[in-house]
């Protein structure tokens, strides 16, 4: 039934009077009979309604034609690709003399805004046929590498983070993978490799490369913004979705993909809004989306250089290019700390995790793993582990589970029986031939030493803000995280005669939210609060320009 739901909001046919409000916005198209209207990959094409005849949508990622759907008279063609700018997945062919009118992306935008009924039905059946697609045998982009290669988890991390349908296959573990790379004419010596379907063969490609497969790395339209969000985690995500539907010109920079820490969250069960709880990852990926239905830009990967501030003005520059803008959002929030344990960076990737998601899951599923740390984040990543993997270890630095834990979580981690508590306990070894085998404990009040076999240990220690790309006219704590709020009226950079906001920095009109900003409140909905508040601030700045 819950199928046939989602199928109804997929694919729902207009009525005449929704047909001819987006007749206003579109060209019509005559084609022949099997002629294409956009196939998989193509980065420019349209929405379309058909009028008369009908248009197949068909699928060739396992390399065979497949049916998606057809769309006869008054049902319409696109996917939440029309709303991101990513290439299409799949292809549109005509069938039978067929008449459609193609609207461009650009007015599919400006109709989710003009007409908000119509574009409520539009992008739910947008996400809708997404889903559909991903939970049908749809491979998405082939990605061909071995599991004890660093590369071929770097590929399937960036992809899975931005949230690209793909199929990983082993070449360790799949008896077929030999016919399947001499049908490309490669050998395992050239894996990994990426596979989207007529586009030609990346071989071990660069994470910037893939950005610009999947349509994530994009140039900015623009030279001046509004407002330039540095960091796309909750709080970077809340100001952009704020920021651009009250019309500000508005981009988010990110250095890897957007989503942050919280992105890589398996499951937020205390945010407002979700009793049964939501994934960090589709968190991210609504309020991205809706974000870019409203406007917003993004690039990423880009990693921001440096700032140069000019009177009424900040240049960012990145990538060797550079955009203007009248207000800063610094929104880069905070990574984890990483174990000071000989041998960890080269099991990086290869046993040692900062994220436990599925993409992760794959290379432990019925093992023995490990956690260290206390917080949210661990207990979170301990719960979903423990669902599919043998035994999970958490260890502890100090004794108490609630001391920086939710008392909820807490509570499950106690009682799931595959779950053991090591507390007062600290990794002080790694070993492994390649990929990680086994790691060295310490029981701190005991000084006992002993080894446990793993196939991966994941790492949610502490927090270290990402400020060191900041000028010295950023003021920081102590500790690094970005000073905010009327105590910098007295600062030697405040050029203002006005106090600071309560979300500004040492510069006037350059913003800091979430887990970056000093005495934030280390929580995904504060990071959201933070980032809606900072857009009414930089309202008010702009105000006085």
């Amino acid at each position: 039934m819950a199928d046939q739901n989602l199928h109804r909001v997929a694919f729902p046919t207009l009525d005449d009077v929704q047909v001819a409000t987006l007749a206003k916005f579109g060209m019509r198209r005559v084609l022949r009979d099997g002629e294409l209207l956009f196939k998989a990959g193509d980065r420019e094409y349209k929405f379309f309604v058909v009028e008369r005849g009908a248009v197949e949508i068909v699928e060739h990622s396992s390399g065979e034609t497949k049916r998606v759907a057809l769309h006869e008279r008054h049902a319409f063609g696109g996917d939440v690709s029309l709303v991101t700018g990513r290439p299409a997945l799949i292809s549109a062919i005509a069938r039978g003399e067929t008449e459609v009118f193609e609207i461009a992306r650009s007015d599919i935008r400006r109709i989710m805004g003009e007409r908000p009924a119509l574009g409520e039905l539009l992008l739910r059946a947008f996400i809708a046929r997404r889903e559909l697609l991903v939970a049908s045998d749809f491979q998405g982009l082939r990605v061909l590498g071995a599991g004890s290669s660093r590369d071929t988890f770097r590929i399937r991390d960036f992809l899975a983070r931005n949230q690209v349908p793909f199929t990983w296959i082993d070449v360790d573990h799949e008896p077929q993978v030999g016919a399947l790379l001499q049908s490309f004419g490669l050998t395992e010596a050239d894996t990994p490799v990426v596979v989207f379907g007529s586009e030609p063969l990346l071989r071990n490609p660069t994470t910037r490369a893939l950005a610009d497969l999947i349509g994530v790395r994009r140039p900015l339209t623009q030279r001046v913004y509004d407002l330039v969000i540095v960091g796309g985690g909750p709080a970077g995500l809340a100001a952009a979705v704020y920021a651009s539907s009250e019309g500000l010109a508005t981009v988010v920079i990110d250095a890897t993909s957007p989503g942050g820490q919280a992105g890589t969250s398996s499951k937020i069960e205390n945010y407002l809004g979700f009793p049964t709880g939501i994934s960090g990852a589709d968190l991210a990926n609504r309020a991205i989306l809706q974000a870019q239905k409203f406007g917003a830009q993004f690039s990423s990967p880009s990693q921001v250089a440096r700032l140069e501030f000019e009177k009424d003005k900040t240049l960012v520059w990145f990538d060797s290019e550079h955009v203007s803008t009248r207000c800063l959002l610094i929104a880069t929030g905070a990574e984890y700390r990483k174990l000071d344990v000989p041998k960890r960076e080269q099991f990086e990737g290869l046993g040692v995790y900062y994220a436990a998601t599925p993409t992760e899951l794959q290379l432990c599923r019925g093992s023995e793993v490990i956690v260290v740390g206390g917080g949210n984040s661990a207990g979170q990543a301990v719960m979903f582990l423990s669902e599919e993997t043998k035994r999970v270890f958490l260890l502890l630095r100090g004794g108490d589970l609630r001391k920086s834990m939710s008392s909820y979580l807490a509570y499950r981690i106690m009682n799931t029986p595959n779950i053991e508590i090591l507390r007062c306990t600290e990794v002080v070894g790694m070993n492994g031939d390649g990929h990680l085998s086994s790691i060295e404990i310490l029981k701190k009040t005991t000084g006992e030493k002993k080894t446990l076999p793993t196939a991966a240990l994941f790492s949610f220690i502490g927090a270290t803000p990402r400020t060191d790309w900041l000028p010295s006219e950023i003021e920081k704590d102590e500790k690094h995280f970005v000073r905010t709020g009327i105590e910098l009226g007295d600062s030697r950079h405040w050029t203002l005669k006005r106090q600071p906001f309560l979300l500004e920095t040492s510069r006037p009109g350059v913003f800091a939210a979430g887990d970056v900003r000093s005495g934030s409140v280390k929580r995904v909905a504060s990071a959201v609060g933070e980032g809606s508040m900072a857009v009414q601030f930089v309202h008010e700045y702009l105000k006085t320009m």
